[in-house]
């Protein structure tokens, strides 16, 4: 299993974490308005707006909610937000490279917000650049397994531009250029099969390995990042192996 495969399995068991500490509702919110302003209110034509229903709804986000969010992107109600996209870039202890993506309305707070996180957990920000090249954009899709095997579930996807498939253990992640991960959801919805999310993602092309302090110091930067009402996603090239992945489960 590769170093991203073990961090998408550890952000995957982190999902109910996020959602018990009331950040995760008001993130996907902030996302199926940011998509409906971009590309119109109607998810049979904006695909954006399509997976971040989808994965709002998967998080048990209430449809009201959800409603209203779609609403307010398109202007159809009052009260939307502008918010600013913006990517800024770090380190974690032990030279782990970070990417943070923010939706904001206010840049200052958000700039001011990821780089307190950062250097209070022994990370500091890096200049523009940096750190970006180590990361790939990449279309990612989370498919339960639901008793499908590997080999199955690549018969379905290939043709739609799946480049490799990696087993999270409970599920299986379905990597694409970041372009076709529409198209990989789609041929999963049309086998009839479910899946958990699709949407654009930073890979890392050069990872480096952590023994058990270095992990548990980049997840405390990640998670600190995370709680930040500006930050939506945060992407780090640490490689963990098994063996430290299940001591720190352990702790928990």
């Amino acid at each position: 299993m590769s170093g991203h495969s073990k961090w998408a399995t550890t952000k995957h068991k982190k999902a109910a974490i996020d959602a018990k500490r009331g950040k995760l509702f008001a993130k996907l919110i902030k996302n199926i308005e940011v998509a409906a302003r971009t590309g119109g209110g109607d998810p049979a034509g904006n695909p954006t707006l399509y997976d971040a229903v989808q994965k709002a709804k998967k998080a048990s986000v209430p449809n009201d909610n959800i409603d209203r969010a779609v609403k307010r992107g398109s202007g159809a109600e009052a009260g939307g937000a502008e918010y600013q996209a913006l990517v800024y870039e770090g380190y974690a202890p032990g030279g782990v490279a970070v990417l943070i993506e923010c939706l904001t309305d206010n840049k200052n707070r958000a700039v001011m917000e990821v780089r307190t996180a950062l250097t209070r957990n022994g990370g500091s920000m890096a200049d523009s650049g940096s750190v970006s090249y180590l990361f790939n954009r990449k279309g990612v899709v989370i498919a339960p397994k639901d008793g499908l095997t590997e080999e199955q579930l690549l018969e379905i996807v290939l043709e739609a531009g799946a480049e490799e498939i990696n087993d999270l253990g409970d599920s299986f992640e379905i990597v694409s250029e970041a372009g076709d991960f529409v198209g990989v959801r789609t041929a999963l919805q049309d086998a009839g099969i479910d899946y958990d999310s699709a949407e654009a993602s930073w890979i890392p092309s050069v990872e480096v390995p952590l023994d058990t302090d270095g992990a548990r110091k980049m997840f405390r930067v990640v998670e600190a990042l995370e709680d930040c009402d500006d930050v939506q996603n945060v992407y780090a090239n640490g490689d963990i192996p098994d063996e430290v992945l299940a001591e720190l489960d352990g702790e928990e």
